[in-house]
């Protein structure tokens, strides 16, 4: 059927399954999907790879399993979402979905709150400082 660009592979007719021809693709990458593959490699060497490897894999139709691993960047951070990405390419596994359940399946750090402003002080001098202003509030009896 001329206009048709999506054909399933062996003919038949379903909604599963489909794929479009070499000659329906375009022949340059489209600038979004440039931009989304260097914001991938800003992120991080292994981010980068795995959405290299989606690209070269499904090509215009791996763009949003790129943005899905970007959004997972954004949402387990950067740190995390590396070493995940590490692990797929390690075990050849460079797809959206090994990314996601590892990111989903391993335990977060918890946060830590730590004292590395000078300008935040001890809890001490905010506990005198509150016995203080009670002392001077209760000589008006």
């Amino acid at each position: 059927m001329p206009g048709r660009l999506w054909h399933r592979a062996d003919g038949a007719r379903s909604r599963q399954w489909h794929r479009i021809r070499d000659a329906d693709r375009p022949r340059r990458t489209p600038p979004p999907l440039l931009q989304l593959l260097a914001r991938a490699h800003k992120a991080g060497a292994n981010i980068g790879a795995v959405c290299d490897a989606i690209y070269a894999r499904q090509g215009e139709l791996g763009m949003r399993r790129i943005q899905g691993v970007l959004q997972l960047v954004k949402q387990y951070g950067s740190v995390a979402s590396d070493d995940a990405c590490a692990a797929a390419l390690e075990l050849r596994v460079a797809e959206y979905r090994f990314v996601r359940r590892y990111l989903e399946r391993s335990p977060q750090a918890p946060l830590t709150l730590r004292q590395v402003d000078p300008l935040i002080r001890e809890l001490s001098q905010y506990r005198d400082l509150i016995q203080q202003r009670i002392n001077f509030e209760e000589p008006n009896p």
